[in-house]
């Protein structure tokens, strides 16, 4: 039989305990009863289907019931064939059953949550959502590693893009290399988006006015893509001289994964798309310094943008005909995770956030510019861990 927890006791020990702080400082009681596949890799090191159920009381063990895999071994592990099985397996270990529960309601289907509600229907039922995403948004240490060892191996696979690209290649050509480099390398192909209103491929290659075309997500970056189905991304149009080549493609290599944008031109580009990149670029240092544990991450949009402003790119900043309203993210498990940096954001930095940070420029006719980097907060400012060359580089 296979162990279902492929976490160190210890490893699992501080996540289960990240997870009862998260609970205990917005006063949650109970339990907390998780399935959604990013919480129950963060949990056990694998995804299964079951239910994980976590205790707020340190007192109480977690318990984990399991449909598939079949034969899975390890302490309170507990096959089951449906969650309505939960409350008699609780009862025949000797354990309470909980009086409030939480569930991810910001992750799963109705019919789910209600199906989970009825299996106890004699306690308070309340979102837990919010307590998963503040568990998950400072990294343990071993969580750091896997993304350094994926923000490495992304770094490598950007650096050789210039040698992927021959004339006459359409965006979409080149992204399909690009894609085939990364999975050759151990890419895993799996883009976890925090948020269900999402859907996305691999990554986004970006050249010339599809930068500029809105999409139904709320990108800086669009492009109309190959499909109405898939409205994002490349379109099979040619790559033209004098045009940009943004590239942001899955750095999903350990489970964990890195988000890193660089630009290419293909001959020369506008001295103005240099200059807006270049703002980008001192963005980014700016960043580095003031991105501390304490600060607000509304107060970091607000630096970029000023910048932004200052330097004369402010109508093309994270967007020209759409606008994002963000310029970075929580990263880990998922994309889109906390803090965000955006103007309304209440999330206050903390050591240990792992952020992908953003300030793109959309520039009319010439494509888009700008970088993304993946960082580690630290009491001594945002460490990067996606190290590879930040200007803008020749393809040709």
């Amino acid at each position: 039989m296979d162990n279902l927890i492929l976490l160190t006791a210890d490893e699992l020990s501080l996540r289960i305990s990240r997870l009862r702080h998260a609970a205990e400082a917005i006063g949650a009681k109970g339990t907390l009863l998780l399935t959604d596949n990013a919480m129950l890799y963060y949990l056990t090191g694998r995804v299964f289907s079951g239910w994980a159920l976590i205790p707020v009381d340190p007192a109480m063990p977690p318990l984990w019931f399991i449909r598939r895999p079949v034969e899975m071994a390890g302490e309170n592990v507990i096959e089951i064939r449906k969650p309505e099985e939960i409350p008699s397996r609780i009862v025949d270990l000797g354990l309470p059953l909980p009086d409030a529960v939480g569930y991810e309601y910001d992750a799963l289907p109705y019919s789910t949550v209600t199906r989970l509600q009825a299996v106890f229907p004699d306690a308070r039922h309340y979102n837990a959502s919010p307590i998963c995403a503040m568990a998950r948004s400072v990294k343990t240490p071993l969580e750091i590693s896997m993304m350094e060892r994926s923000g490495a191996i992304q770094t490598d696979v950007y650096e050789r893009i210039p040698s992927l690209f021959s004339p006459g290649m359409t965006d979409y050509e080149l992204d399909v290399a690009i894609e085939t480099l990364s999975r050759q390398r151990g890419c895993l192909g799996q883009f976890r988006i925090a948020g269900k209103s999402m859907e996305f491929f691999m990554g986004n290659v970006l050249t010339g006015e599809n930068a500029d075309a809105p999409s139904p997500y709320d990108f800086a970056l669009g492009g109309k893509g190959m499909n109405p189905s898939l409205p994002v991304g490349a379109t099979g149009e040619e790559i033209k001289s004098g045009t940009t080549v943004s590239v942001d493609v899955n750095g999903d290599y350990t489970g964990y994964m890195t988000d890193m944008t660089r630009v290419f031109a293909y001959g020369d580009i506008p001295r103005e798309a240099i200059e807006a990149h270049e703002c980008s670029i001192e963005i980014h240092r700016e960043f580095a310094r003031r991105a501390l544990p304490g600060v607000k991450a509304s107060e970091l949009f607000e630096m970029a943008r000023d910048m932004a402003d200052k330097a004369g790119f402010g109508r093309y900043f994270m967007g020209h005909r759409q606008k994002a309203g963000f310029c970075g993210h929580g990263v880990g498990i998922e994309i889109n995770e906390i803090p965000v940096i955006a103007p309304r954001s209440r999330d206050i930095l903390l050591a240990g956030n792992a952020i992908a940070l953003e300030p793109k420029f959309v520039i009319p006719r010439v494509g888009a510019v700008g970088i993304e980097n993946t960082y580690i907060i630290t009491d001594a400012g945002a460490r990067c861990i996606t190290n590879a060359p930040e200007a803008i580089l020749p393809l040709i």
